[in-house]
């Protein structure tokens, strides 16, 4: 089996935590031939989508994590899959990256996430399609809208940019707050771009639980703690990671999100839930799958690879 990693540079990841590296291993450790494309390095060619491939060997050691081997120009269509994980923002570079792999995918290859799913799902407002699974939210531009809808949720609330990956940008508004006027105008620029403004749960204290979703069921999770002096809970701010399962309502909401996953060709997505609402769902490159196998005590790369040669095969 061929698989090519669409991905930033792999010489910079930290091989304890990044997913990439783990689901490359997993696939090294099942002797297939493994890729590594820089996105820069995508290209067409009529309706035929080429690259620069780079063979890899991967190690878990961080001081000799990689070695590349033979590179080649070469149609991305001989690969039997191909994994698109370059971490957002989703701009109109990324959007140029997944309608070139689309032709890969018309020609067979297994693209995941499947570039039709990638350009129509933003990670935050994807979850806007499930309103009874998530907390009170707007999307605007406008300060005097935020305003308004802290008041009416306890003169407090998250502001998300729509763009924004790993907890950056993220601030929690108050009412009365001096700086409130200077966050409201630096995250909507000015009241030029939107931004996501939802209800805060005050359970974000106790963590916020990233589900791993394969083909539509959930493999397991993870909860993310916050620093004491932090809001965010990702781990590369700090927060720290606890073992975990899934209530009653968090096993319903994978039930009502999985389906419409699977319809739109997203099939590895970290859906994110605090105080048992959905807050987040995360299609580009989610995380937490090296967490999550360390304290269940599972393989959950090889997993993923398991599923993928049925997927292959059928």
């Amino acid at each position: 089996m061929k698989m090519a990693f669409v991905m930033d540079p792999v010489e910079n990841v930290n091989i304890r935590e990044d997913t990439t590296f783990a689901l490359m291993m997993a696939a090294q450790n099942r002797s297939y031939q493994v890729y590594y494309v820089r996105p820069e390095e995508l290209a067409a060619e009529g309706d035929e989508a080429f690259a620069e491939l780079r063979e890899v060997t991967l190690r878990p050691d961080p001081d000799d994590k990689v070695s590349f081997g033979e590179v080649h120009y070469g149609p991305l269509h001989e690969m039997d899959c191909i994994w698109m994980r370059k971490d957002p923002p989703f701009d109109t570079t990324y959007l140029y990256e997944a309608n070139l792999l689309e032709l890969a995918q018309q020609k067979g290859t297994l693209v995941l996430n499947e570039p039709r799913g990638l350009r129509a799902a933003n990670e935050k407002l994807y979850s806007l399609n499930f309103p009874e699974l998530t907390p009170a939210t707007v999307v605007t531009n406008k300060a005097s809208r935020i305003r308004e809808f802290m008041e009416a949720n306890n003169g407090r609330c998250v502001l998300k940019p729509l763009s924004g990956h790993g907890g950056e940008g993220i601030f929690v508004a108050e009412s009365g707050d001096r700086n409130l006027n200077a966050m409201i105008e630096v995250s909507t620029e000015k009241g030029t771009v939107p931004v996501m403004c939802q209800q805060y749960l005050p359970e974000a204290r106790q963590g916020d639980k990233r589900i791993i979703m394969l083909a539509g069921e959930p493999m397991g999770a993870i909860l993310r703690v916050p620093k004491e002096e932090e809001h965010r809970s990702n781990i590369h701010v700090g927060g720290t990671v606890e073992k975990t399962t899934l209530s009653a309502a968090e096993e319903r909401i994978c039930e009502i999100v999985g389906p419409r996953l699977l319809e739109d060709g997203l099939y590895f997505v970290g859906l994110d839930v605090i105080g048992e609402k959905l807050t987040e769902v995360n299609v580009t490159s989610p995380t937490g799958i090296q967490e999550m196998s360390r304290l269940d005590g599972v393989d959950a790369p090889d997993e993923v690879m398991e599923w993928i040669e049925e997927w292959c095969s059928s």
